[in-house]
This record gives structure tokens, sequence and C-alpha cells, in this order.
């Protein structure tokens, strides 16, 4: 069993910085796969981004360049550092995890775990 708390959002102008941090608890987090997906009001969730176990990173087209997934296993958590926001970014962030597999997982449907979300805001 894993449980997720993610964290980090808030208010910021475009072309401003966030970083969003998921702490995860269980002793086996290591093994999982960790994605952030976000959903914006009246919209589908979609995938921002993912890191496997060994730490391989795959992006949405959307946000490749200016969003950066990584992993602190000793310190259990993921974080998603977000640069050059846009107000197309404003959505609430969630992270989710699922044990690793041999491909890459990008539906929401595929994750088993998630986090409550976090409110990201980006004024123009």
């Amino acid at each position: 069993q894993v449980q997720l708390v993610d964290s980090g959002g808030g208010l910021v102008q475009a072309g401003g910085s966030l970083r969003l941090s998921c702490a995860a608890s269980g002793r086996t987090f290591s093994t999982y796969a960790v994605g952030w997906f976000r959903q914006a009001p009246g919209k589908e969730r979609e995938f921002v981004a993912a890191i496997r176990s060994a730490g391989s990173t795959y992006y949405a087209d959307s946000v490749k360049g200016r969003f950066t997934i990584s992993r602190d296993n000793a310190k259990i958590t993921v974080y998603l550092e977000m640069n050059s926001l846009k107000p197309a970014d404003t959505a609430v962030y969630y992270c989710a995890a699922r044990t690793d597999s041999l491909r890459l997982h990008t539906r929401p449907d595929e994750y088993g775990y998630w986090g409550l979300g976090t409110q990201v805001t980006v004024s123009s």
C-alpha cells in the first residue's frame, strides 16, 4: 500500500516557477513508477510527466523543456520542477503511483495510487 501527499502549488505569474512535491509512504516506493497529472476545470485529467523506478523520465509535449521530474528515493519523494509557467498550465496537479512495468504508462486509469491534488494557478 502506498499513500501519496502532493504539495507545493500556489499562485504565480506567467514566466514564474514552482516546485511540486509528492511525499510517499511505503518501503517499496523505489520500485514504483510515479506520474504527475493535471486537470483544469471542464477538462479531462491529462498526463504531464512520469519517472520510472530506474529513473528514466517522460514528458507531455506541452511541458517538455519547461518541467523536470525527479525522485529522491531516500526521502521517498518525487518532485516536479515547473519553469516558464503559462496561464495554460493552470490546473489541479496530482501525483500518482503504480508498480513499474516494462512500458510507460500515461493514462490515469493505469495508476492505482493518487494524491489529493495541489492547485497551480498562473496569472497572465
